[in-house]
């Protein structure tokens, strides 16, 4: 299997990045290695391309971003893990479906080495807790077979923005974080841990870092 190269690149922009994804995307080819990029963002809401005004309550001074990934609206704020893994799924012989699996199966994991029970929900994608409560969100769009967007996990996020959408679509879904329920992850560790379980779920034999 192929290497998979790792870029951290901190706190930055989401329409920036974003508009980065969308190149890289557009202009690779067969032969471009696959790469798995971290970064936080400033608060900003995301509204997929099914998104529904309505499922946007009260967004006050954070914008509102129309974005080319799936699902409904959610939030992206300092404190949250968002790994983006731009995938050639074609060539892995992968199916989106397959895919997501992967990504909250990943999720899963770590989450089980710290302490937390979590589990997947195949009719609304992202992780959950035992209470319902949703820690992590996944949302994908494909493009001649390669993937862009991904997942964004609560690790120490401010919660109360979510207040002021209905997340994911979903009218009183709670929206929980790792420091909420009482497990003070620092940000690099569990990166470093999502890393690993990306790279073994997803079958790649190593992971070159890059800044």
């Amino acid at each position: 299997m192929p290497s998979l190269v790792i870029k951290h690149l901190g706190l930055q922009d989401y329409t920036a990045v974003w508009r980065d994804m969308q190149n890289f995307t557009n202009s690779r080819d067969e032969n471009t290695a696959d790469e798995l990029w971290c970064v936080e963002h400033p608060p900003v809401f995301t509204q997929g391309q099914a998104g529904k005004d309505e499922h946007i309550l009260n967004p006050g001074n954070i914008p509102v971003i129309p974005v080319d990934r799936g699902g409904q609206v959610t939030y992206h704020g300092p404190g949250q893990l968002v790994m983006y893994p731009l995938i050639d799924i074609r060539r892995m012989a992968m199916g989106v479906r397959c895919l997501v699996s992967h990504l909250e199966n990943a999720v899963i994991d770590v989450l089980a080495n710290y302490a937390i029970e979590a589990h997947s929900d195949r009719d609304a994608p992202g992780v959950y807790i035992a209470s319902g409560a949703k820690i992590c969100s996944v949302g994908l769009r494909i493009r001649k077979g390669r993937s862009f967007h991904g997942l964004a996990l609560n690790v120490a996020t401010n919660l109360t923005p979510f207040l002021s959408i209905n997340p994911c679509g979903y009218a009183g879904l709670e929206v929980t974080s790792m420091h909420q329920l009482g497990v003070k992850a620092d940000m690099a560790d569990v990166t470093q841990a999502m890393i690993h379980a990306l790279s073994s779920r997803l079958g790649y034999n190593s992971a070159q870092s890059t800044v």
